[in-house]
């Protein structure tokens, strides 16, 4: 494959190396040295290390498990059966870098860096029904007496061909594992490097996470937003310690209630919301307790600032949600049918979703859903069709009334439509709210903080306004006063 070249305008801006350069470089750095473990695709890896050249001094090892017995004896059984799991990826590093720390002496071999590379893969199956996906995983080092780093990623493949996903497997790896070693120091482009000679539309990549040394400082949950911004997937989901969480995992065969917003800060309008549309959720016929999730859901177009999304404003906003235990997901889902569609491909359980009066007000805008060739009714048959209902919260209009299901205004032309979904119990009123949240709003609370007004604090739940004050959250900043008390 040949070098390829990035423009802006007739500007070279980048030069990316061909597979084969980068494979070739890898091989000719005399200290790199490791194994290479792939289950599923072939070893679609480890062949362009071979192809490239100079590879005896790279390749410890090569192998492929696929017999399951085989692989059960080698790495394990896995409690709940299954091959292509994360659990199963990480068994496969560990146990190889275990081999290669064992069997090659260090006394001997004072300056080698030692990697393993794994992956474990499912490819389309035969009646091209389910795409396949995989993990792929590097531990490494960097200096020979430091211990390991690892990235490891999930992928959902595109293509409906088994022996293009095997290649685009393999250039995926060279692609980690020359990132891995030449672009650690910033995650960010060793991110966007993944995806060098190939296309968006061969693969997804919906689950990052960094550890080890060299990546103490990088927080997963920057890196989860990075792929929804990047494009490299429609949403992501982190869970209160910050770890990304595979959303098929999460999601499957779940009972979801999904609440969205800026949360900026999170407020007790928010928390009020989510208490009683849960406790109304787990009142409805067939869901399961046990089988809740509640997921808290930020847009990408919520985190844009003048265009751009600001990283800082994003990590604000997780440290909050996260600090509640609250389970987060970042879309770039403007319409609230996308979600829905989102969550239907893992689960057909009951949904919900809670929101204020002005959002859905919103969902009834026609200009929402003109890239449809069936307009908003097309939208709304998405939204709706499943076992879906919404669940709202009220809000003070400018003469003071409360406005709710029965008393909110939507465009003449939707009167009729936003009826049938009433009728049908499809929007249900929160009844037993907070009236005194009433008269809390984000946006004036945020201009509180960064005006450094009083009084603030007694509108955001239990907590929060610690955090904000101890890490200086959303351009908090202490009083001179205080200054100078400390």
């Amino acid at each position: 494959m040949d070098t390829e070249i990035k423009l802006k305008g007739d500007k070279v801006i980048e030069q990316i190396p061909s597979i084969k350069d980068k494979a070739l470089r890898i091989n000719l750095n005399e200290n790199i040295y490791g194994t290479f473990a792939e289950i599923g695709a072939g070893q679609e890896t480890v062949r362009h290390f071979f192809r490239a050249g100079g590879s005896s001094g790279t390749i410890a090892k090569a192998m492929s498990a696929y017999d399951k017995d085989f692989s059960d004896a080698v790495y394990g059984v896995e409690e709940d059966g299954r091959y292509v799991t994360e659990s199963r990826l990480k068994k496969m590093l560990s146990h190889e870098e275990g081999l290669i720390e064992k069997r090659l002496s260090r006394k001997k071999h004072p300056n080698k860096i030692f990697f393993t590379y794994a992956n474990t893969v499912a490819t389309i199956d035969f009646a091209k029904q389910f795409k396949g996906h995989g993990w792929v995983g590097i531990r490494y080092q960097i200096e020979p007496d430091e211990d390991y780093n690892e990235i490891i990623i999930h992928i959902r493949f595109k293509e409906t061909d088994v022996r293009l996903q095997q290649e685009t497997l393999g250039i995926l790896g060279v692609n980690l594992i020359y990132g891995a070693y030449y672009k650690y120091n910033d995650p960010k482009r060793l991110l966007r490097y993944l995806y060098d000679h190939l296309d968006k539309d061969q693969l997804e990549i919906d689950t990052i996470n960094f550890s080890g040394p060299r990546f103490a400082d990088v927080d997963n949950r920057l890196m989860s937003l990075q792929l929804v911004k990047n494009g490299m997937t429609d949403a992501v989901i982190f869970d209160p310690e910050g770890k990304n969480i595979l959303p098929a995992a999460i999601l499957y065969k779940k009972n979801i209630l999904t609440l969205r917003g800026s949360f900026r800060p999170v407020t007790k309008v928010n928390m009020d919301m989510y208490e009683e549309s849960l406790k109304m959720f787990l009142e409805e016929h067939k869901v399961d307790p046990e089988n809740t999730l509640v997921i808290f859901e930020i847009t990408l177009s919520n985190l844009r600032s003048d265009g751009e999304i600001d990283e800082r404003d994003f990590m604000d906003r997780a440290e909050l949600l996260c600090s509640l235990g609250q389970t987060v997901m970042i879309s770039n889902f403007q319409e609230y049918y996308r979600v829905v569609e989102y969550f239907a491909k893992y689960t057909k359980a009951r949904m919900g979703l809670a929101m204020g009066v002005n959002n859905l007000v919103d969902i009834f805008d026609e200009k929402y859903y003109r890239h449809l060739s069936g307009g908003i009714l097309e939208a709304f048959g998405k939204l709706f069709y499943r076992d879906m209902k919404v669940y709202l919260y009220p809000m003070i209009d400018e003469n003071g009334e409360i406005m709710n299901s029965e008393t909110l205004r939507v465009h003449p032309r939707m009167k009729e439509l936003y009826k049938f979904f009433k009728f049908n119990g499809k929007v249900v009123d929160i009844k037993n709210y907070n009236p005194e949240n009433l008269e809390v709003f984000s946006r004036e609370v945020l201009k509180m903080i960064s005006d450094n007004k009083s009084g603030w604090e007694s509108m955001l739940p239990l907590g929060v306004a610690e955090i904000i004050k101890r890490h200086r959250l959303f351009g908090y900043t202490p009083s001179k006063v205080l200054e100078k008390t400390n």
